[in-house]
């Protein structure tokens, strides 16, 4: 029996190819994995401990699903122990849970990779749209500054501007973590727009003398009504391949800077600062350094294939 077949379109195309792409696949699950284990994580991992310290004879920790709470406890008896069924990843050398320091390094890490990337899509397509439409002497000015962005050294640029600003911000915020929160994000993301402004120029170079364009132009349409409606989301697809991989880089960036000891502050346990602190105890206590540097190889891993798999789905040439 004839059954009608529901319509093919662009994404439903690219969802399909995206399907066949299993290292995307694996990247999807394991981000999946990711957040909800630093979302949820603490509210089980708080009553696990407190069953464990239980069976030990010790006397129960309130239940409390805060993870602030959590990364604070400090245990002497339990100082520098390897991975057991007390504490899955560890302790530190002040007898801290190591799997509850890397949930609460987690959120920051994710979150800052994340913002910097929103800062730094909107920037670079902002940019990129506008020189790319325009032409001109607007397109010179405008690539001649991502050319002198590109030219700069982001790192140690980075490391000097969080450490002359990183006082001034937090004390004109009235918090620590917020202060470098929203620093970190400003510096990292505004240093990470150039190639997707380069991404979104050519695309819009090659699309705004396509017939439907003319169209939009003959017939009256303003300006920017023809880039937000016609010429984005044709570039859609770049732009978010660029996303993901800017979410990547902002992580390693985030990590980088909190490893040379200039980013959030030590009672703060983002990945980088675990692993800085993980890396004066290799010989002793190698798990420290070991399982937050995992956490970010496997983060950046994943990002990278679910970038590789939206890349191959969203080709028109394909």
């Amino acid at each position: 029996m004839w059954t009608e077949r529901s319509p093919r379109s662009l994404m439903g195309d690219a969802w399909r190819r995206f399907r066949r792409h299993r290292p995307a696949l694996f990247g999807c699950a394991v981000l999946c994995a990711l957040l909800l284990t630093i979302t949820l994580g603490p509210f089980f991992y708080q009553r696990y401990l407190s069953y464990q310290l239980h069976a030990s004879g010790s006397p129960p920790r309130e239940a409390n699903p805060d993870l602030r709470s959590l990364i604070d406890h400090f245990d002497l008896r339990a100082i520098l122990k390897p991975p057991s069924m007390a504490h899955p990843f560890g302790s530190d050398d002040l007898g801290r849970d190591l799997l509850a320091r890397c949930l609460y390094g987690g959120r920051i890490s994710l979150a800052v990779g994340l913002a910097a990337m929103l800062m730094a899509i909107a920037l670079g397509t902002a940019i990129g749209a506008i020189a790319g439409f325009y032409g001109g002497v607007i397109d010179q000015i405008l690539m001649r500054l991502t050319d002198l962005f590109l030219a700069l050294p982001g790192i140690p640029i980075t490391l000097l501007i969080v450490y002359l600003f990183r006082e001034r911000v937090v004390g004109l915020l009235g918090s620590r973590e917020v202060g470098v929160f929203l620093l970190m994000v400003l510096v990292i993301g505004g240093f990470a727009w150039m190639s997707t402004a380069r991404i979104v120029r050519a695309t819009f170079l090659s699309l705004k003398e396509r017939e439907f364009i003319m169209a939009a132009l003959a017939l009256g349409v303003s300006h920017p009504a023809i880039i937000v409606r016609h010429l984005l989301p044709n570039a859609f697809g770049p732009i978010v391949v660029a996303a993901t991989l800017e979410v990547g880089s902002a992580i390693i960036a985030e990590s980088t800077i909190s490893f040379l000891g200039v980013g959030f502050s030590p009672d703060t346990p983002t990945w980088g600062r675990l692993v800085t602190d993980g890396s004066q105890y290799l010989q002793a206590a190698p798990w420290l350094a070991l399982f937050p540097g995992g956490l970010i190889f496997l983060t950046v891993l994943s990002i990278n294939f679910v970038g590789d798999g939206l890349r191959d789905a969203l080709d028109p040439r394909r």
